[in-house]
């Protein structure tokens, strides 16, 4: 067997997604429970909040990991960062937010690579075209998908809409279009947000229910179907919800090229737009008994679970970190 890859991870301890406890518990499973079960890596974990020497990780580690690309992600300062004889690989997240920022970081960081669950082209949207980025789709826990709830037992006559959908009164649309530096959360989230006038959507806010962090599953598994509608870009809920059995309606569109997941329209999902949502919302609820439905969402979530898990993203981004060491 080959040596395994010593990984230093440098983060921010007082982060909020570190705390176990926060609405979003997708990173934590990601960085604190599936690093350490990949056999292919051997993750040394740094918690820091001000400055750290990087000098004297040069003889014992392969490579360096950082949880994030801007401030509130990472510590203040890497000291010896120009004496590093290490690759530097990132965590990127939204790359409409904070970009300036985060292009300053790349030089004070020395960040060699960048991985995130976007399409390479939104990356590039924003980041010049010489840094490097990889598409790694990370963000199931496969213990939390287990047991859910059967398919013929769950609620059939709506369809579970969740998450952001930005301020919808009229002010804060235009308010937001004028000042939009590409975080406006009604741009991001406007086909959720239109499903939202349907009268069989139940819509369930983010922060107002108790099913948050590791109970989102649940909330998801007392639906047959729900809506993963993200306007610019494919977010986590287009892998948590079929993976907890949905039906899942999905917006994927040119805009979002939500093409390069790999789901199928009428195999794994269901494809929905601006201009057709309506249509297939009925297409379904006129005809709820139709074996269809529950096939097509068992197809779903067996091609998310084998896709999207946290192990598989760990793996591929082994993968990486092999590639850039040698």
């Amino acid at each position: 067997m080959k040596n395994k890859i010593k990984v230093a991870f440098i983060y921010k301890g007082s982060h909020v997604f570190f705390s176990g406890k926060h609405f979003d518990s997708t990173y934590y499973h990601f960085f604190m429970d599936a690093l350490k079960r990949n056999q292919r890596m051997e993750i040394t974990y740094f918690p820091v909040e001000s400055i750290f020497d990087v000098t004297k990780l040069n003889n014992t580690f392969d490579i360096i990991l950082l949880f994030g690309n801007h401030s509130w992600e990472i510590v203040d300062e890497l000291k010896g960062i120009d004496k590093l004889e290490l690759p530097v690989v990132s965590r990127v997240g939204d790359a409409h937010n904070g970009y300036h920022e985060a292009k300053i970081n790349h030089e004070k960081y020395k960040i060699d690579y960048y991985f995130g669950f976007m399409h390479k082209d939104y990356f590039y949207k924003y980041y010049p075209k010489d840094f490097k980025y990889k598409t790694i789709i990370f963000g199931l826990e496969p213990s939390l998908y287990q047991n859910m709830t059967p398919f013929n037992q769950r609620i059939k006559d709506k369809i579970l809409n969740s998450g952001a959908v930005g301020n919808q009164k009229i002010i804060s649309k235009v308010v937001g279009s004028i000042l939009d530096r590409g975080s406006n959360a009604y741009k991001h989230y406007k086909l959720r947000a239109m499903c939202n006038k349907l009268p069989y959507v139940d819509y369930t806010p983010t922060l107002q229910n108790e099913y948050v962090g590791d109970k989102y599953p649940l909330l998801l598994s007392k639906y047959a179907s729900a809506i993963a509608a993200t306007t610019t870009f494919p977010t986590i809920k287009y892998w948590e919800i079929p993976a907890a059995g949905c039906l899942t309606f999905m917006e994927i569109t040119e805009l979002n090229q939500g093409k390069y997941l790999g789901y199928r329209d009428g195999k794994t999902a269901i494809f929905i737009n601006k201009n057709n949502y309506k249509e297939k919302f009925v297409e379904y609820l006129s005809d709820l008994d139709n074996p269809k439905w529950e096939e097509i969402s068992i197809q779903g979530r067996k091609f998310a679970l084998e896709n999207f898990s946290n192990d598989k993203a760990v793996d591929i981004l082994a993968d990486l970190m092999d590639k850039i060491i040698k």
